[in-house]
């Protein structure tokens, strides 16, 4: 995918699928450019363009060199030829001799030939310019909130033996379906003696729930992806007489894959148990049940210019579960890309007048095991895992289009229990450009007819930004990955002179990789390299 984008609204491809569809595209969702993958993949193209006559002509004919290494090699009638030398070992460099010439390949890559002679690009050689993007802090806003109704039914309500299935009955309007019944309580019940309150265990097909006795929240559980069954179990506080259970059921999009998925259930299915009265334990899960789609708040339209107005909002709660919150602001100057930063919260749903940004779960924690990445050999969808333990999506992408200049609404539905008052909204851009590229390293840059001149490192700033300072610069054998160079044992200590006469003040710049350009040779007999960072404003 080279463009990734937003789930607006509830149109989230599936259950458990964040707002963002990004997947780490060479554009990103905010369209701007994703260095260096965007850069690698565009000079892969330019490659197998000068392929062309060759590639156009013909199948290939393969020739295997070992276990590991074999070359495809493309020709045309007319003279043309081209071709790619593989080494497919996940761990060690191979030496191909091609045509009378020696190719060193890096473990699990290809090289590409297009004249069957010189090199131009190799998939392991990433010589294309890396960014990083920073997400700018902009403004917060003053909010006001309004609760959520949870002891109330409305004339839309409708009541069934039993419990029943959730989409079945929302036709997918809301993403919320309350299931109530009442129980009676004797004046005998051992439990408002002793104070040891019965348990009331409930299980859902999925994927989350709020329970609330009486009109006071109990307690809430949630599913995962893995398994969106959920089960809630705890004390009730229940006194004598009526007592009133209220689940209100959640959906978290809709099944989209798998055997049969259209007969994959959501909501409360039960068993619906109360453990802990005189006559043990009471199944609750054939009694009468009364149900009402979705939520107060959604059938007044709070999200929306006009159904703001309907309802008396009081200051700002925090903590509070099932509250909405609302504020006004003005559009900030320029062009960047826009978001929320939504880390504060815990989950619900955002709109900017009246249309919606999507889902929020930032208290949805991302899991597995992370730690370093290395692309060689067999992909799987572990490999190269980030962010374990921080939020599934911090970040909420603000279409700029949607905006007035001046009195936006902007409307959030918090279901845990979030702090409003740490929602910020930011602007994206390129913090940084650097590059990273050996003393011989082939560059499609300096790609003709006759071969190669010394490599260049490229930097370019985006439209309406220009380099204003070289943060690290060392040719030699430096260390890391842009963000976090440091200088290695062989330095010139002239690395960042080129770059500060070059490049400071401009959106573009080149410079060559050679010794004579930082001064001399820092290391003779060792294979260098250029690692640059320049900050871009």
């Amino acid at each position: 995918m080279y463009h990734g984008g937003t789930n607006f609204g509830r149109t989230a491809g599936g259950p458990f699928i964040a707002t963002s569809y990004d997947y780490d595209a060479p554009i990103d969702e905010y369209g701007l450019l994703r260095e260096p993958k965007w850069g690698h993949l565009r000079d892969l193209h330019k490659a197998i363009k000068l392929c062309e006559p060759a590639l156009v002509s013909g199948d290939p004919t393969v020739t295997s060199l070992g276990s590991n290494q074999e070359v495809h090699v493309f020709r045309s009638k007319s003279g043309a030829c081209a071709a790619f030398l593989a080494n497919y070992n996940p761990s060690s460099y191979g030496r191909i001799t091609f045509n009378g010439m020696n190719y060193d390949l890096p473990p699990w890559s290809i090289s590409i030939l297009p004249n069957c002679k010189t090199t131009v690009f190799n998939t392991a050689r990433v010589g294309a310019q890396s960014s990083q993007m920073k997400m700018d802090w902009v403004g917060r806003f003053s909010w006001k909130s309004y609760n959520e109704e949870t002891n109330s039914l409305d004339s839309d309500a409708f009541t069934k033996d039993g419990l029943v299935e959730q989409l079945s009955m929302t036709w997918d309007r809301s993403d919320y379906l309350w299931y109530t019944t009442y129980v009676n309580i004797g004046q005998d019940e051992q439990f408002l003696k002793n104070g040891k309150y019965p348990v009331l265990t409930v299980l859902s097909a999925g994927h989350a729930m709020h329970v609330f006795i009486n009109g006071q929240p109990a307690g809430n559980a949630y599913g995962g992806l893995d398994n969106p069954k959920l089960t809630y179990s705890g004390n009730v506080k229940l006194w004598a007489g009526s007592n009133k259970i209220s689940i209100l059921s959640v959906a978290v999009g809709l099944p989209n894959v798998g055997n049969h998925f259209e007969t994959w259930n959501a909501g409360v299915l039960g068993p619906v148990t109360l453990d802990g009265l005189n006559e043990g334990k009471r199944d609750l899960s054939r009694q009468k049940w009364t149900y009402q789609v979705g939520l107060k708040g959604e059938a007044l339209g709070l999200h929306s210019l006009s159904g703001s107005s309907s309802v008396e909002w009081g200051e700002a709660s925090k903590k509070q579960p099932l509250t909405w919150y609302k504020t006004v602001f003005n559009a900030p100057a320029g062009n960047e890309p826009l978001a929320l930063d939504m880390s504060s919260m815990g989950k619900g749903q955002i709109w900017i007048n009246g249309e919606s940004i999507g889902r929020y779960w930032p208290g949805y924690k991302a899991y597995g095991s992370c730690g370093g990445c290395d692309y060689r050999g067999t992909y799987d969808e572990k490999k190269c895992q980030s962010n374990c333990g921080e939020s599934s999506q911090r970040w909420y992408h603000v279409p700029r289009s949607w905006l007035n200049p001046t009195g936006n609404l902007l409307v959030v539905f918090e279901e845990w229990g979030g702090d409003p008052t740490g929602i910020s909204m930011v602007k994206r851009r390129v913090g940084s450009v650097g590059a990273e590229l050996s003393e011989w390293q082939p560059s499609l840059n300096n790609w003709n007819t006759k071969g190669y001149g010394r490599p260049k490192a490229h930097l370019s700033c985006p439209p309406g930004q220009k380099m204003t300072n070289i943060k690290f610069a060392s040719f030699g054998t430096p260390q890391g990955v842009h963000g976090s160079f440091s200088e290695g044992t062989c330095h010139a200590f002239h690395s960042y002179d080129a770059f500060k006469k070059n490049c400071v003040g401009q959106r573009r710049c080149s410079v060559a990789v050679s010794p004579e350009m930082f001064g001399g040779d820092p290391c003779p007999g060792t294979m260098k390299k250029l690692a640059v960072e320049a900050v871009c404003e």
